[in-house]
């Protein structure tokens, strides 16, 4: 799932990382002198993603012959401890980042590139291959990915007598059919972090929305359809407040008829009894000229610079079975995510029927930092800012997104 927070470029030289990374490869505390000891950190914390992305790493190592030393933190604390252990010499072996946080490391040269270690990287997606290239290099992959797109109440619409919205125009029709005393027609999250930019998005893309220049017609339109929807009542002025996991919390309990949501939210709502739901697209403006463009989401496995060139080999063998067929597809399955590489659809598709609608979006899913690199976070933090001035009728639409442009 995509994170609630980034690191800039400047908070990275601030925090000293960029000139001790050098020193890594004179190793320090904590680094582990058994050449077949290897160390992993990862934000997996939490069961079940813990124990499904250990059970893939001790696979993948028992076939190379080491041992891994795993250390799990939570997402939030996950960079700055990379920052400290890029300052004292003591990276792991074998590190996991959130997709947009690659190219902000690899730009410190904290990471190995994944060709000279000879660690595959065809078919994957492209999205997940933008995201992993910094420099023309590929730093690092992913074994599995997720997007959003629209969930759906049935038997609500059904109800009301309207079909999954397509367009925007659709949308607005539907949210207003099937907003009630006690339901919402649509939900979404708008609170001010990424979460709220990485819902954004998709309206943002694919009505022609450029992050390089927020101040547009397109980007205004996008938001104007969201303002609209809260100001007209068909959507709770409360997702300037919800994240993800609460906009799911009101589609599960009938307080929404429709949301953006991810298929991380698919364990718990396929466990509710009754609830008959349906997954499509995100609407675009307009079908006859659009088609949706998806965030790429998911977490990338990386080889950190250690200067112990043994142990970066293994590491490679290591994530080359990490990310082998099988185990993506493993993965996926158990997690409800889709296998980074598009080639193993329809065997993924055989076991996870239920992910067809994200697995067709991944193909052509958009990393956050292709056009921004490094740059991205500011320009995710003026995005929710204009999002949320817009929203909460600070600002119009237009103005939103100029003042979120000057302040970036």
């Amino acid at each position: 799932m995509p994170p609630s927070r980034t690191l800039s470029r400047r908070a990275l030289t601030t925090a000293g990382l960029t000139a001790p990374l050098a020193l890594a490869a004179c190793g320090g505390s904590g680094v582990s002198s058994d050449p077949d000891v290897l160390r992993v950190l990862d934000s997996y914390s939490n069961d079940p993603d813990h124990r499904i992305i250990g059970e893939a790493l001790d696979a993948a190592a028992r076939s190379v012959g080491v041992r891994l030393e795993r250390v799990s933190v939570s997402g939030g604390s996950l960079v700055q401890r990379v920052l400290q252990q890029g300052s004292s010499g003591t990276l792991p072996d074998i590190l996991m980042l959130d997709n947009p946080d690659l190219q902000q490391i690899a730009s410190t040269t904290a990471l190995t590139a994944f060709g000279p270690l000879g660690i595959p990287t065809e078919d994957y997606a492209r999205g997940v291959l933008d995201a992993c290239t910094h420099d023309g290099e590929v730093y690092g992959l992913a074994p599995t990915v997720n997007t959003i797109a629209l969930f759906y109440d049935r038997r609500a619409l059904d109800a009301a007598g309207v079909a999954p919205p397509t367009s925007w125009e659709e949308l607005r029709s539907a949210a207003a059919a099937l907003t009630t005393g006690g339901r919402y027609g649509f939900a979404f999250c708008a609170n001010a972090t990424y979460e709220n930019t990485w819902q954004y998005l998709p309206f943002f893309w694919s009505n022609g929305g450029d992050e390089r220049d927020l101040d547009t017609p397109e980007a205004a339109q996008a938001l104007g359809l969201l303002t609209d929807l809260v100001e007209q009542g068909h959507a709770s002025r409360s997702v300037l407040n919800w994240t993800q996991a609460d906009v799911k919390d009101q589609f599960i309990s009938g307080r929404a008829a429709m949301m953006v949501n991810g298929p991380w939210q698919l364990p718990e709502i396929t466990s509710i009894e009754g609830l008959d739901y349906g997954i499509v697209d995100l609407p675009v403006r307009d079908p006859a000229t659009q088609t949706v463009v998806a965030p790429l989401g998911g977490e990338v496995w990386t080889v950190p610079d250690t200067g112990d060139t043994a142990k970066q080999r293994k590491a490679a063998d290591v994530l080359t079975a990490f990310l082998s067929d099988e185990s993506q597809l493993s993965m996926g399955e158990q997690r409800y995510t889709v296998p980074g590489k598009p080639a193993l659809r329809s065997e993924y598709l055989q076991r996870r029927p239920e992910m067809e609608t994200f697995t067709d979006l991944i193909v052509d899913a958009r990393a956050r930092t292709a056009e921004l690199g490094a740059d991205w976070p500011a320009a995710a933090k003026s995005i929710y800012t204009a999002v949320q001035l817009s929203l909460s009728g600070q600002a119009t639409p237009r103005e939103a997104l100029a003042e979120a442009e000057d302040y970036r």
